[in-house]
């Protein structure tokens, strides 16, 4: 059978096998859960495979540092490395389980362009160039090198113009065709005409009124990139958005006919049951909605997908000998030590603290002192080293204490007298106990914002909501729907009553028996808690930093809490529970390192005066040793920040408005100093930016275009940066170059725009010339005006990016707000 001939190419084979299924077959290829061709001998198939940052959902696997750490590491081949031992492992795991699939929904690749999105971590960079140049080092890992067999297939998410949660399936996200050509298409144009995506997801939101899963001009333009075939999967309920949420289709007929219509060829809906999917399709084709072409044109698309991946080569598949053993290697806990510590960024270092010397003792406070916090898209972990033991390790003489800053108290219910109390398991919490006795003390952790966590002494574990009754036996905060995390209500006379957020219910007492329930529906049904506080988390941490030479202030977020899938940020400020407990350790005395852990930046407040700042993302199971590399020196710091912390809020915009210039949003258009830029990071030495050059003083504007030269391109104009280390220690300058249009220019340009990169180790009193290169497109700007010669004829393509004539700066420095070196560059 020619479909498993590996000599014929992916279209022909892909063909063949569509030519042998009978229609209902190829119909029910259109499901996420595809039935198995038995007669043909072809598998059952599942479309998605989630591998953000590692395989995930699937058991022990390699954790990396979430999406938005990879990115500050600036460094294209290790995050291509990444993506390979994410997709050895997919393999590995479609070995024990052959429902794996290999279509793995990853990268994101949209654009952080406001922090408060609570999918923050997931994504790459607010410049959409960058974005894209990471998103195609990821997939390049994903895809792998083979030149016939993808490894796995990456499917980008989330097509187009998705970054926020709050109302996602209903909001629409409006903008410009300006917006769209300039900061939206790019980050998922890169991969795609790189062939190292082959699939894309499209995202819940509307686009301007419509819904981005109907938007046939877009997935078009999208298919227009791709060298070969480009599979279109829905996000997962989607379909039935488009009636039930969005009121686009009027029934599910309707819903799959726009949808298949529209060029997807998916349904990611209702898990692994195909027939409301199947059962819409087939009403859609009885009313003449769709024809046997639409879907066959749809069915060829998923099985060129399948093709590709090697599902059909038996031994001729080169990643068939792939199994369990490939899991959890040396090399890979070797790659996610070097990915951790690559992607720490020194923010501030004021006091000179940092590399350490070497300490006799270390306090490591706060709520992450030793926590290692995986997100919703992460593998389970092999093993997991924090912060704590990570400097342990590296100073194995120096006395290392931990204090998590959580008060330990007692809760005694008035209802009965008695004081809360877990058995060691967990299973059992009652209010039952005489005493405030080891077995009734819980440790009290405020993630800010008024979110709480109780963790019981006896059982170690954390109090849940999850079970009825309530126990205190989960691991770790988690689940779709967070079910350990409280509010108190403080009445008049001192008494807390605790809302679980989960269930939105208060908690109560039972009579008699005095198990603890999550079931109050109003608060004068929760029960009313004396609360004794044992131990004062605050007076630990000024005890502990006090007695110690070095205190490290370990903070951030709990990537479950107050910022995730379907729950937006309430702020951009880092929360009063971390900077009070920084400011206590520092004003001991100790020097002391503020060290923020976190899926997204902060706005510092508080604590923006600290002397020593570092950051870390949730940098996964080698965080620990990560970040002690760096602190000792061991690892000259590399990381730079590909997204902007701001000063203030106000420079982040509105969440909910996607046109960043009407915004003055991003580095791109932002007018005032970041508290750190974009690009921003030291080293530990002195490096001096002595001048910049360019190799043509002037240029031509080139034809208008629909799309932007990307990143690594060699260019008509090359740049080169003289930079040097006047410090004492060799140091990893990451120096950017920058383009800054003339502001009179008929179309209001960008304020600065990232035009290249390049890594340069420079020792202690070296001098190095650094050549960058890249086109003076990258100045091109949408012009509703110009045209494309031969372009679509639709609404997207009525302009085109031009470069407007006149005088270019050329600057080159350290961060995107730090360009002390500039040249001149005329376009004509």
């Amino acid at each position: 059978m020619l479909f498993r001939d590996t000599t014929a190419s992916v279209v022909d084979r892909a063909a063949d096998l569509l030519s042998r299924l009978s229609f209902d077959e190829r119909l029910a290829m259109l499901h996420q859960a595809a039935p198995a061709i038995e007669r043909l001998g072809v598998p059952e198939y599942r479309t998605g495979c989630e591998a953000l940052h590692g395989a995930a959902w699937l058991g022990t696997a390699t954790v990396f540092p979430q999406p938005v750490g990879l990115a500050a590491t600036w460094d294209a081949d290790l995050i291509e490395r990444v993506g390979d031992v994410a997709s050895t492992e997919v393999r590995a795991k479609r070995a024990e389980n052959p429902l794996v699939s290999l279509n793995v929904w990853a990268p994101v690749v949209n654009t952080l362009r406001h922090p408060a999105w609570g999918r923050n971590e997931e994504g790459y960079s607010e410049d959409p160039h960058l974005t894209a140049a990471f998103g195609t080092a990821y997939s390049r890992g994903l895809r792998g090198r083979h030149e016939r067999v993808w490894k796995t297939v990456p499917a980008l998410k989330h097509f187009l113009a998705y970054s926020n949660e709050t109302d996602r399936s209903a909001t629409s996200s409006n903008m410009s065709l300006r917006t769209l050509h300039e900061e939206e298409l790019p980050a998922f144009r890169g991969p795609i005409e790189a062939e190292a995506a082959g699939s894309i997801m499209l995202a819940y939101n509307q686009v301007n009124g419509s819904p981005a899963h109907t938007q046939p001009e877009l997935t078009d333009e999208a298919r227009s990139w791709a060298p070969g075939s480009l599979a279109i999967v829905s996000d997962a309920g989607a379909p039935t958005f488009v009636v039930s949420v969005q009121g686009a289709q009027p029934d599910g007929a309707h819903a799959a006919a726009a949808l298949v219509r529209s060029g997807m060829d998916s349904f990611t809906d209702n898990d692994a049951d195909a027939t409301p999917t199947l059962t819409n399709l087939r009403a859609a084709l009885e009313a003449g909605l769709l024809d046997e072409a639409d879907i066959d044109r749809a069915a060829l698309r998923l099985l060129e997908m399948r093709v590709r991946s090697g599902e059909f080569d038996g031994d001729e598949d080169p990643y068939a000998g792939i199994g369990m053993d490939d899991i959890d290697v040396p090399a890979a806990r070797a790659l996610a030590r070097e990915a951790a510590g690559a992607g720490v960024v020194v923010l501030r270092n004021d006091a000179g603290v940092l590399p350490l010397a070497a300490p006799r003792s270390i306090a490591v406070i706060g709520q992450l002192a030793d926590l290692v916090l995986t997100d919703w898209y992460s593998g389970t972990p092999p093993y997991a080293v924090g912060v704590a033991r990570g400097l342990a390790d590296r100073y194995p003489d120096a006395e290392v204490r931990v204090e998590t800053g959580a008060d330990t108290i007692a809760l005694r219910a008035t209802s009965n007298g008695a004081y809360v109390r877990s058995d060691e398991t967990g299973a059992q919490v009652a209010a039952s106990a005489s005493a405030a006795s080891d077995d009734a003390l819980w440790d009290l952790t405020d993630w800010g914002d008024g979110i709480l966590t109780l963790r019981s002494h006896s059982s170690g574990r954390l109090l849940t909501g999850g079970a009825w009754p309530m126990r205190a036996d989960a691991d770790r905060v988690g689940g779709w729907v967070v079910q350990e995390s409280f509010r108190k209500h403080v009445h008049a006379d001192g008494t807390w009553s605790l809302l679980h957020l989960g269930s939105g219910r208060w908690v109560r007492i039972s009579r008699e028996v005095g198990i603890v329930l999550a079931e109050g529906v109003t608060l004068d049904r929760a029960e009313r808690f004396a609360v004794r506080t044992v131990r004062s988390g605050a007076q630990a941490v000024a005890d502990a930093a006090s007695s110690a030479d070095l205190a490290v202030v370990v903070v951030g977020n709990d990537p479950h809490l107050a910022g995730r899938e379907t729950e937006d940020r309430p702020h951009l400020y880092l929360p009063d529970a971390a900077t009070s407990i920084w400011r206590t350790a520092q004003e001991t005395g100790t020097p002391t390192v503020l060290t923020i852990v976190s899926s997204y930046p902060y706005v510092l407040g508080d604590a923006a005066d600290a002397a020593t700042v570092v950051w870390s993302s949730h940098a996964g199971q080698e965080l620990g040793h990560g970040i002690a590399d760096v602190f000792s020196g061991d690892r000259e710091p590399t990381g730079r920040l590909a997204q902007s912390w701001p000063a203030d809020p106000a420079q982040a915009g509105d969440l909910f408005d996607y046109d960043t210039q009407r915004q003055l949003a991003t580095y791109r258009h932002q007018p005032e100093p970041y508290a750190f830029a974009f690009g921003h990071g030291l080293t530990y030495s002195d490096v001096v930016y002595e001048g910049v050059s360019v190799s043509a003083s002037e240029v031509g504007a080139g034809e208008p275009s629909h799309r932007h030269p990307a990143f690594g391109v060699q260019g008509e104009v090359t740049a080169t940066v003289r930079v040097a280390n006047r410090g004492e220690r060799a140091a990893e300058e990451l120096v950017q170059l920058y383009g800054l249009a003339p502001a009179d220019l008929p179309i209001p340009p960008a304020r600065r725009l990232l035009l290249g990169y390049r890594r340069v180790r420079l020792e202690p009193g070296e001098t190095a010339e650094v050549e960058i290169s890249f086109q003076p497109e990258r100045f091109a700007v949408w012009d509703a005006d110009a045209r494309v010669d031969g372009a679509v004829d639709d609404w997207l393509h009525r302009g085109a990016l031009r470069v407007q004539p006149g005088e270019y700066r050329i600057a080159a420095g350290p961060s995107a707000d730090a360009l002390p070196v500039q040249a001149t560059l005329v376009i004509r």
